[in-house]
């Protein structure tokens, strides 16, 4: 029943969060964004600390079921080791004593990096161990293309029947670099899942080294009744956390993630869920362990398997931008291409440069949220994989707020649409060589036409023996918004561009 339970609730979180990462319709979204908000993480560089208490206190009382039920990565690796188990049963094992000594010194030390690095900002470590994180960019840049394929599918047959319940959305790579960070993550969870379960979470994940400190004094925990036990080792050798050691009686509480697997193998009812005060004392003299070893005699390793899998189709991503568009089905017009920014920018809410690189773990939730493609993670270094703004596919509506009501870590703070109009996160900045007025003397004024703040005015200008009219920005009135530089018809780069605030201004 324990394990029953478990696959439920785990299915219910899983499937919610994933839903989310895919980019699903916004009135959806807003009602299951809480699956990200009651991460371990986010809940903590966000300092929710009615959060942090009700998971601490659920690891005290039932261990660390949080591994296995809330965590979208640890399901993951849960779903692979399925698949391993399925190729070949009874395929764990604990490893030795020194095994288990050299696992735990690497688990204290990543857990140490970690801690450094988000006290000293270096957002490239604390990315790339967050295991929410981890999850959220394999969806958002593997499975998502293929999500809009199926969606874009679905929008072009209906159309054929007058009915726009899907509407059609761009296919586009968003970033090469974390394309390839997701796939290698993908492959080497994976692979180690597939091989011996739960490698990551007992030796990198630093959430699942925190919660073992407190699933060491958990109430209700998994235990060996020796009197029953018949050494047979199927426990041990499906145990996916290795926290078990059958020649010992004992259950590491500190590596069990409480999944239930070892219970339903157990055919003499030996294993059971229960209070901490009936743990009986382990087997501690030489001779009773040389006892039960001289008992369990060899496992039984005959049996044989072919492994089988499947590929992702994860082709549909690089396919997107093969996309060519055409004016009046005839002249192809150059797409635009990306600035060289001296300041990055950032998101309404985001409140500065320094509040994103402290808070943001990369986890790509605000990118898939974001309506108007302006979100991307960022390729520089010491920014790695946080989302940033760019405005060649469209630009940051006045009136949406989504980023901000989905990102779980604080990173971007939730606004109201009123709040939004009054942040400055950046402004416009003319280059006059690429304007229009300027290389072919037409009247051109789009940027001064749409801009929502008022802030661009046309004026005229004598150039190369020429008056014509080129636009003046108001830096006090933009506010960075980058329609003037989407709608800007100058290819391949704009005649006017957004340079981010460090620290937003708002009047």
């Amino acid at each position: 029943m324990l394990r029953k339970i478990r696959i439920s609730l785990a299915a219910v979180c899983f499937v919610l969060i994933t839903l989310l990462f895919l980019g699903v319709s916004w009135g959806l979204s807003r009602h299951i964004a809480w699956v990200a908000k009651i991460q371990f993480l986010p809940a903590l560089l966000a300092l929710d600390y009615a959060v942090l208490i009700v998971l601490t206190g659920v690891t005290l009382i039932f261990g660390r079921m949080y591994c296995s039920v809330v965590c979208p990565l640890g399901v993951m690796q849960d779903v692979f080791g399925r698949m391993g188990k399925k190729a070949k049963k009874n395929r764990y094992r604990r490893g030795s004593g020194a095994e288990i000594k050299r696992q735990n010194l690497l688990r204290y030390g990543m857990l140490a990096v970690f801690v450094v690095s988000l006290i000293v900002g270096f957002a490239p470590v604390t990315t790339l161990l967050a295991p929410y994180s981890a999850y959220g960019r394999v969806v958002n840049s593997l499975f998502r293309p293929l999500y809009d394929l199926l969606n874009n599918g679905l929008a072009a047959f209906e159309s054929h029947y007058d009915s726009y319940v899907f509407s059609e959305v761009q296919l586009w790579m968003r970033s090469v670099t974390t394309f390839v960070v997701a796939l290698l993550t993908l492959g080497v969870l994976g692979f180690l899942a597939w091989r011996n379960g739960r490698t990551y979470c007992n030796t990198i994940c630093p959430v699942g080294t925190i919660l073992s400190f407190f699933s060491r004094f958990s109430l209700l925990r998994v235990q060996m009744d020796k009197g029953k036990c018949k050494d047979c080792s199927l426990c041990e050798k499906n145990c996916k956390a290795a926290a078990i050691d059958f020649k010992a009686g004992t259950v590491d509480a500190s590596r069990c993630v409480v999944c239930g697997d070892c219970l339903e193998v157990c055919r003499f009812d030996a294993l059971h869920y229960s209070r901490r005060l009936l743990v009986e004392r382990p087997l501690s003299s030489k001779s009773e362990v040389e006892s039960r070893e001289s008992k369990a005699g060899s496992p039984d390793m005959s049996k044989r398997a072919f492994v089988t899998g499947a590929v992702l189709a994860t082709g549909a991503a690089a396919m997107a931008q093969a996309k060519i568009k055409v004016d009046g089905g005839m002249a192809v017009v150059e797409d635009k291409q990306v600035p060289n920014r001296e300041t990055a920018i950032t998101p309404p809410g985001a409140v500065s440069a320094y509040n994103m690189n402290r808070h943001c773990t990369a986890c790509q939730l605000c990118v898939s949220a974001c309506p108007n493609n302006v979100l991307r993670p960022s390729t520089d270094p010491l920014r790695f994989m946080q989302p940033e703004m760019s405005f060649e596919r469209g630009y940051c509506r006045p009136e949406c707020t989504r980023c901000s009501q989905v990102c779980p870590t604080g990173a971007i703070r939730q606004i109201t649409k009123e709040e939004k109009t009054s942040i400055h996160i950046g402004h416009a900045v003319w280059i006059e060589q690429n304007c229009i007025p300027v290389t072919n003397g037409d009247h051109c004024g789009a940027c001064a036409r749409h801009c929502p703040a008022w802030a661009i005015q046309m004026v005229e200008k004598e150039i190369n023996g020429r008056t014509v009219e080129v636009p003046v920005v108001d830096t006090e009135k933009c506010i960075g918004c980058g329609k003037c530089e989407n709608l800007c018809p100058a290819r391949p780069f704009s005649a006017i561009y957004v340079e981010g605030n460090t620290m937003h201004r708002i009047d």
